[in-house]
C-alpha cells in the first residue's frame, strides 16, 4: 500500500520559515514526479512546487508565487522529498499536500492535480502577521 506522509507543519510569524518533508512507502518514486500543492480556506488547491525524482538529475518547478522563497529537495535514499519555505507571508497559509505520479510528468502537466495518482494526508501551514 502506497502512502505519502507529510509532516513540519505549524504556526509561524510572518517571515519565518518552515521545512516541509513528505515520506513516501509502500514504492519508490524513482523516475516520477513528486508534487506539492496547498489549499486555503475557501480557495481550490493550488500547485506550488514540483521535483522530478530520479537517480541522474533533478528538475524543480515552483509558482511564481514561491518562487525564491521556498526550494523543493528529495533524498533518493529515504524516500522522501522536502519543501523549505522560507520568507514566509500571511498568505501561505494553508493545508500543503504532498503529491506523487508514477513518472515523469510533462511540464506543462505538473501544475494539475490530474497527474498525480497519490497524495497525503496535508500538514497545516499558520503563518501569523
Amino acid at each position: 500500500q502506497v502512502q505519502l506522509v507529510e509532516s513540519g507543519g505549524g504556526l509561524v510569524q510572518a517571515g519565518g520559515s518552515l521545512s516541509l518533508s513528505c515520506a513516501a512507502s509502500g514504492r519508490t518514486f524513482v523516475s516520477a514526479t513528486m508534487g506539492w500543492f496547498r489549499q486555503a480556506p475557501g480557495k481550490e488547491r493550488e500547485f506550488v512546487a514540483a521535483i522530478d525524482w530520479s537517480w541522474t538529475t533533478t528538475n524543480t518547478i515552483y509558482a511564481d508565487s514561491v518562487k525564491g522563497r521556498f526550494t523543493a529537495s528529495r533524498d533518493n535514499t529515504k524516500n522522501t522529498v522536502y519543501l523549505q519555505m522560507n520568507s514566509l507571508k500571511p498568505e501561505n497559509t494553508a493545508v500543503y499536500y504532498c503529491a506523487a505520479s508514477t513518472f515523469i510528468l510533462r511540464r506543462t502537466a505538473v501544475y494539475s492535480e490530474r497527474g498525480y495518482g497519490y497524495w497525503g494526508q496535508g500538514t497545516q501551514v499558520t503563518v501569523s502577521s
